[in-house]
């Protein structure tokens, strides 16, 4: 992308990360961590790849996006605001009762969601029959499916892969958001992956590898997944958890927290400065 689109694109995931913490820290609770390392991606999709429109939320022939590891809602809420699905005054009272964002997206409640998620594994089986649906209804549309490295250890996974696989849902480009953290500790630690890429590939996916945290190759993976005919794709995005707070970046201990007042002023201050040099 040219120097002017990228910064725009720097600029809204900055505010997609303070949307972000501002959500958790009201909330009092919530995952920042896996919310932040995803930010870029959410951005670039609801910004740049995908098909969809605000003032026509249901539109049968938008694409779809499911958040698999739906704990990690802030940053979609954070995009979907900033989009103009509603206002951002909502993210204020993430998780309070009655608000309308909770702790994981619920389709029925909130405007942009397209399926409900929060048990780890099966949002991607969603994606895949919203795939399948597509092939079968002729239509164009393309769906999008964001999973956690840890969440791969859930056998549901590679059901849903071999069944991709099976019905040839090119229209599927599932992201694996590799940030190497889950709320155990290290990925490796709890129950290594190995080579996830090949493991990918030998199920039969088209496997791209990416740094998830920068545009120009966000922007080149998603654009040859749309080339790839016959089989899904599936992106392996290596991230880093807790992307643009410093004192939350790879580390463990900000998967499933809320930064306290102190906390939380380090973290805004931090990312409006960003926001700050992005807009010099």
């Amino acid at each position: 992308m040219d120097s002017k689109e990228l910064l725009e694109m720097q600029k809204i995931a900055c505010k997609v990360r303070i949307w972000t913490i501002e959500g958790v820290f009201n909330a009092k609770s919530g995952h920042p961590g896996g919310s932040l390392s995803a930010a870029d991606i959410m951005t670039y999709l609801y910004f740049k790849e995908m098909n969809v429109d605000p003032a026509d939320p249901k539109n049968p022939d938008r694409d779809r996006f499911v958040l698999s590891k739906g704990h990690c809602c802030p940053s979609l809420y954070a995009a979907l605001a900033l989009k103009g699905y509603f206002s951002t005054d909502e993210i204020k009272v993430l998780r309070h009762i009655g608000a309308m964002l909770q702790g994981h997206p619920d389709m029925k409640g909130t405007p942009g969601v397209d399926m409900s998620s929060g048990s780890l594994g099966q949002g991607v089986s969603a994606a895949c029959g919203m795939a399948l649906a597509g092939k079968l209804d002729n239509k164009n549309y393309r769906v999008y499916t964001m999973l956690g490295d840890g969440e791969c250890e859930e056998g549901q996974v590679w059901e849903a892969a071999m069944f991709a696989v099976h019905m040839k849902l090119d229209n599927l480009c599932m992201i694996v958001d590799f940030n190497r953290l889950q709320i155990d500790g290290h990925v490796d630690d709890v129950a290594g992956l190995g080579d996830i890429g090949k493991k990918f590939e030998g199920f039969g996916f088209e496997v791209i590898r990416m740094n998830g945290n920068d545009f120009n190759e966000i922007e080149s993976a998603f654009e040859k997944a749309k080339t790839i005919k016959g089989k899904p794709t599936v992106i392996i995005a290596d991230t880093i958890k807790g992307k643009g707070v410093s004192y939350m970046e790879d580390q463990v201990g900000w998967h499933g927290k809320a930064p306290n007042a102190d906390e939380y002023k380090i973290a805004i201050e931090e990312l409006n400065a960003q926001l700050k040099e992005l807009e010099g």
